[in-house]
């Protein structure tokens, strides 16, 4: 139990030295990731329509 203890202690005492980001940066990651997730889906829509369109040629 004791063990447990002094787990959550130092636990707390390391969240406390975390360094939270801002609200600004925050949005700003948020918009990155975003904007790269739909990039990389157009991305991928275009190669599997090419794939598509040439297997079609194919067969």
């Amino acid at each position: 139990m004791k063990k447990l203890i002094r787990y959550f202690k130092e636990s707390h005492m390391e969240l406390k030295k975390v360094v939270w980001p801002t609200r600004d940066e925050v949005v700003a990651s948020t918009k990155i990731v975003l904007v790269s997730t739909a990039i990389f889906a157009l991305v991928l829509g275009l190669v599997d329509f090419l794939l598509v369109q040439g297997v079609d040629l194919i067969f």
